[in-house]
C-alpha cells in the first residue's frame, strides 16, 4: 500500500495522525539505533525487520480485511487470554500497544501517577488516538492479574467495548474452577461476539496451531544454550514481542525458518558475541514493544542476554495445551489447566517461579540474573526480594532494577549493569 493508503487508513480508524506520525518517526530511529546497529545478525531476522516496519501498517490492513470478511478483532494485554479459544471462533488475536510513554497526561487524568508505566502506556495509546490496534478491535480483553490493572480497567472500559476474566491468585482446586469458569464465559462471550460455535473439531485445530508457534519458540529457546550465543537477545525478545500480533501459522513458519539458520550457526561454531562473553538472563516483568531500553544496555556493556523468563518469553510458551482430549469438556479442561500452570506474580505463594528461574538460568549457561521490574510494579518488586535469596543460595548472582519507559536513567542503569558484568569475573 502507499503512504497514502495508510493515512487514509489511519484516518478512517480516528488516529491523531500528527502524533501517529511522530511516534512512528522516533520509532523507526529508536528500532535503527538498537536492532539494525547490530553486527553479524542472522539473515532470517529480515522478516522481523519487515514486521516491525509494517506493525501499523500491512498488520492493520490484514485486520481491517479480516474485519470486511466477518471476522472479530480481540485485543488482549495479558497471557491468561487463551489464544486457543479465540482462534476457534474464527477470530484474529492481538496484543496491543503497552510498551512506551504515549499520552501519559491524558492517562493520569484516569489513573494515579504512580501506576505502573504498562497501564499509563494502554490507557494513554488509546487517549491520544495512536494505536491503531487498539482502534481495530472489536473488543478488550482485560485480567485481573494485578491491583492496578483491575482498577485502570473501570476507567478504561468507558473507552474501549471489554470483557473482564477474573484470574485467581492461588493455585489450589477451587481456584482452578475458577478458573474454569472464567475460560468458558470466555468462550461464550466469544461464541455470541462472533455467531461461530467452537467445536471439538476447530477447537482441536486452533490448539495445534498455537501449540505449534510455541514449540517454534521453545527450539529458538534451547538453542540459546550455545557458546557463543548464535543470536541477541535484542533479537530474540524481538521476535516473542512479534508473536503477539503476526498471524499465528506465518509466525511459526519464519520461526523455524530462522531456527534452521541458527542450527548452521552453531555447526559453525559461530555467535553474535564471542565465546566466553558473559551470559545474562532476564527475568521479571514483561517487555512489550518498543521497551527496548534494558536488553540495550545490558548488550551494550559486555554481555549477551541468552534467555527471558517473562510473559514475553519463557512464560508465555514453556508449557503446551494437551491436544488429546476427544470432548469439548476435556479440551476445556486441558486449555485450564494449560494455563493454570502460568508462574505469574499473581499468584501467592508463587513457588514454582523460582524453580524455573534457577533451571533456566542452569539450562542456558547463564553467569548471572538481572531481575526486571517497572516501577510501582508490586509483585515483581516483592519477588525480586525473595528471588534473590533463593538465587543466593544456589550460588547465581543477580541485580534487582526497577525503572520505567523513559531514557532519563540509561547511564546510571548502564553503570550498574556494567559493573555487575564486571564481578561476574
Amino acid at each position: 500500500m502507499s503512504e497514502a493508503a495508510y493515512t487514509a487508513m489511519w484516518e478512517k480508524l480516528n488516529l491523531d495522525i500528527s502524533a501517529h506520525d511522530g511516534l512512528l518517526e522516533v520509532l523507526g530511529k529508536f528500532y535503527g539505533d538498537i536492532y539494525l546497529s547490530q553486527q553479524n545478525r542472522l539473515t532470517g531476522m529480515e522478516y522481523l525487520d519487515f514486521v516491525l516496519s509494517e506493525v501499523h501498517g500491512l498488520r492493520i490492513k490484514e485486520l481491517q480485511d479480516a474485519k470486511v470478511a466477518g471476522k472479530k478483532v480481540i485485543g488482549t494485554f495479558c497471557v491468561f487470554v487463551p489464544e486457543e479459544l479465540t482462534l476457534a471462533a474464527n477470530a484474529v488475536h492481538v496484543g496491543l500497544c503497552s510498551g512506551a510513554d504515549a499520552g501519559t497526561e491524558e492517562a493520569e487524568k484516569l489513573v494515579p501517577r504512580n501506576t505502573c508505566a504498562l497501564i499509563k502506556s494502554f490507557i494513554g495509546f488509546k487517549l491520544a488516538r495512536i494505536c491503531p490496534y487498539t482502534e481495530s478491535c472489536d473488543v478488550v480483553v482485560g485480567e485481573t492479574t494485578c491491583d492496578g490493572k483491575k482498577k485502570a480497567y473501570e476507567a478504561f472500559s468507558k473507552h474501549v467495548p471489554m470483557h473482564i476474566m477474573e484470574v485467581p491468585q492461588t493455585k489450589t482446586a477451587d481456584a482452578t474452577a475458577l478458573f474454569k469458569s472464567e475460560v468458558l464465559r470466555y468462550k461464550k462471550m466469544l461464541e455470541e461476539l462472533t455467531g461461530t460455535e467452537i467445536t471439538v473439531e476447530n477447537l482441536k485445530k486452533s490448539i495445534a496451531i498455537v501449540n505449534a508457534k510455541r514449540k517454534a519458540l521453545q527450539r529458538l529457546a534451547r538453542l540459546r544454550a550455545a557458546d557463543p550465543a548464535p543470536i541477541s537477545g535484542r533479537d530474540a525478545l524481538l521476535i516473542n514481542q512479534v508473536s503477539f500480533y503476526d498471524d499465528p501459522e506465518r509466525f511459526t513458519q519464519s520461526i523455524n525458518t530462522l531456527c534452521d539458520q541458527i542450527e548452521e550457526r552453531i555447526a559453525k561454531n559461530e555467535g553474535i558475541a564471542p565465546a566466553g562473553t558473559k551470559r545474562l538472563l532476564v527475568s521479571g516483568c514483561p517487555m512489550a514493544v518498543p521497551n527496548w531500553k534494558l536488553p540495550y544496555v545490558m548488550e551494550s556493556s559486555n554481555a549477551v542476554i541468552v534467555g527471558e523468563e517473562s510473559c514475553i518469553g519463557s512464560r508465555n510458551v514453556r508449557d503446551l495445551v494437551d491436544e488429546s482430549p476427544d470432548t469439548l469438556d476435556g479440551l476445556m479442561d486441558a486449555i485450564t489447566e494449560r494455563y493454570m500452570k502460568i508462574d505469574c506474580a499473581c499468584f501467592t505463594p508463587n513457588n514454582e517461579r523460582m524453580d524455573n528461574v534457577e533451571r533456566m538460568a542452569k539450562e542456558l549457561n547463564a553467569d548471572g540474573v538481572i531481575h526486571y521490574a517497572l516501577s510501582f510494579c508490586q509483585p515483581y518488586a516483592h519477588e525480586a526480594i525473595k528471588l534473590d535469596t533463593v538465587l543466593s543460595e544456589k550460588g547465581i548472582p543477580m541485580l534487582s532494577i526497577e525503572t520505567d519507559y523513559s531514557m532519563e536513567d540509561v547511564e546510571q542503569l548502564k553503570t550498574r549493569v556494567e559493573a555487575f558484568v564486571e564481578m561476574l569475573d
